[in-house]
């Protein structure tokens, strides 16, 4: 449960823009020919997701790493919005569904896909609490990017396994309400594994118990609304070491033969949470602790519980990630992943369409950070670097309702389009205090990119929404063009831009005397003593192009992230 009054108008938003069925000139919307019932299931919120609130989780799984097998029972404790006789949740269709009961009441239900739909004997009453028990097992599928859920063994030969879902869903390894706009606003996490190993997961361990049989039952208690993909079972030969920052606990766990490079590598961790903490507000999941585990891919943000494998190297697994030496000073994985403890865990989006809401906003923290470590310059250039990864195929906003994933620019665009954001405020005092109320006022929450635009607009008394659209729905880059006339000592200039209301401040002259001016989309003339060899815009405090011409002759000029001469 993050907020049922959110998760009714968004609903309405989504019911709104799927009625108008259009999308803007320059955004790609998905055609009914390619969209499966599957894609439906998958990522609409259809009546029976919408007609409840999850509260809390009981998930209790046990791991046979020479089967490959899982087995377990999810107590799932919900509200009803809405009367009805009909619950769903998600399970994926590989699973067997062994029995679904409410108290002892055996209940039927029915399965299409990976939705299983749930019948109930009598109507469940709005307002009302209830509680099932799913009992589920199987064989998981290991598939996507990091496995899902994946049956490794590490370089010793113990067994290693870990999950990672946040394409693929929760329901690959347990059944649960696989969406983003409700979470349980706790959970217990109760894991069985042979006695050899170890289990590290989300939240706050809780102790172990032997059971007798060869297994070991590890147990969590989660105290913060979780996104279902975070839920991160870890199982390892796995050691711990950790440290305390006041009342925060930091606890490592990697392999042994990892002890000594982690306890060197690691000891980045306390300094970027300070970076964050300066910028937005204590560490949001006090009660559960910080927690970075080692695991056989390069890392995932799962809640309390970030997981790494940057080879214990800085760089992004030894490389310079943004190619302008900045990045080898620091660990990707550790800024990156554990920057979305902050947006990504504590304020999330509410539909994988506005994704950008996690990874744009992450990859400005690692912009911050840099800035906050080693300066406004290598901030500056490190953020500028990222314009090289920018391929502006497609809008970075999806359709909503498909669980389609954004394309890649999500990260980088949805950073310089913050980073522009702050230029556009052009107060650094008025652009700190924003970004740390926007993110303490929607802590704890799903939202969509119409509450951020909402907020901003609020608090600064201007209509942003033609500078979110151009960069979030849009596909190109907003270009500023520039009519020079030698004659009469002037400059013509104005965007464009897909937005037609498209109105941004760009500060451009010279760089010890800069002017401000405002295009929008309409000619307007500026008279300047500046030449046209030493006219300047400053591109490095923007996302933008630049065309400039003079008399007949036009010049697309390249934008490389630093303030651009004409020549």
């Amino acid at each position: 449960m993050r907020s049922p009054s959110l998760i009714i108008a968004t609903m309405i938003a989504s019911s709104v823009l799927a009625i108008s069925g259009a999308a803007p000139a320059g955004q790609s919307a998905t055609t009914p020919a390619q969209v499966t019932r599957a894609d439906e299931l998958r990522g609409g919120y259809d009546r029976y997701r919408a007609n409840n609130d999850l509260l809390h989780y009981a998930l209790t799984v046990r791991v046979d790493p020479e089967r490959k097998f899982i087995s377990g029972r999810n107590r799932v404790r919900f509200t009803m919005l809405a009367d009805d006789t009909r619950i769903r949740l998600d399970l994926y269709a590989n699973l067997s569904v062994d029995r679904i009961l409410h108290g002892d009441v055996p209940l039927k239900y029915e399965r299409e896909f990976n939705a299983v739909f749930i019948d109930f004997p009598e109507t469940l009453k709005q307002g009302r609490t209830y509680e099932i028990d799913f009992h589920y097992s199987g064989t998981p599928l290991e598939t996507g990017r990091f496995g899902g859920i994946a049956f490794r063994k590490d370089p010793a030969g113990r067994h290693w396994i870990n999950t990672a879902c946040e394409g693929e869903g929760s329901s690959i390894w347990w059944p649960s309400k696989d969406q983003w706009r409700d979470e349980a606003t706790s959970m217990d996490l109760s894991v069985e594994i042979p006695n050899a190993l170890v289990d590290v997961s989300n939240g706050r361990f809780i102790g172990k118990t032997n059971l007798g049989d060869g297994y070991t039952r590890w147990n969590w208690t989660i105290h913060y609304p979780i996104n279902s993909y975070n839920v991160s079972l870890n199982i390892g030969a796995y050691e711990h070491f950790g440290e305390t920052m006041g009342d925060l606990t930091l606890d490592y766990y990697v392999l042994p033969e990892s002890l000594s490079k982690a306890r060197v590598q690691f000891a980045q961790a306390k300094p970027m949470i300070e970076a964050f903490n300066h910028y937005f507000g204590e560490y949001p999941f006090e009660e559960d602790g910080y927690k970075l585990i080692e695991v056989p891919y390069s890392g995932m943000e799962h809640q309390s519980a970030v997981t790494y494998g940057n080879r214990f190297a800085n760089g992004y697994l030894e490389r310079d990630w943004t190619g302008v030496g900045i990045s080898t000073r620091f660990d990707f994985i550790i800024v990156h992943e554990s920057a979305h403890e902050w947006f990504g865990n504590a304020v999330s989006a509410a539909d994988v369409s506005d994704m950008w809401i996690q990874e744009g906003w992450a990859t400005y923290l690692e912009c911050l950070y840099v800035e906050r470590l080693f300066g406004y310059a290598d901030g500056l250039k490190y953020t500028n670097a990222y314009k090289t990864k920018i391929r502006n195929a497609s809008p970075i906003i999806t359709e909503r309702g498909l669980h389609h994933t954004p394309p890649q620019d999500m990260y980088f665009k949805g950073a310089l389009f913050l980073h522009t954001l702050r230029s556009v405020v052009n107060d650094d005092t008025v652009w700190w205090s924003l970004i740390r109320d926007f993110y303490q006022a929607n802590k704890y929450k799903n939202i969509m990119t119409e509450d951020v635009v909402a907020f901003f607009n609020a608090r600064l008394q201007r209509d942003l929404t033609p500078l979110f659209n151009q960069y979030l729905r849009r596909t190109a880059v907003p270009t500023l063009e520039l009519e020079f006339n030698a004659a009469d000592g002037d400059v013509r200039y104005r965007w464009t831009a897909d937005e037609p209301d498209f109105n941004m401040p760009i500060k451009v002259g010279r760089a010890d005397a800069w002017q401000l001016i405002t295009p929008t989309t309409k000619w307007q003339t500026l008279k300047t003593s500046t030449s046209n060899d030493d006219f300047q815009v400053a591109t490095d405090l923007y996302y933008v192009t630049v065309k400039r011409s003079e008399s007949a002759d036009a010049l697309e000029m390249p934008i490389n992230g630093m303030k651009e001469r004409f020549r």
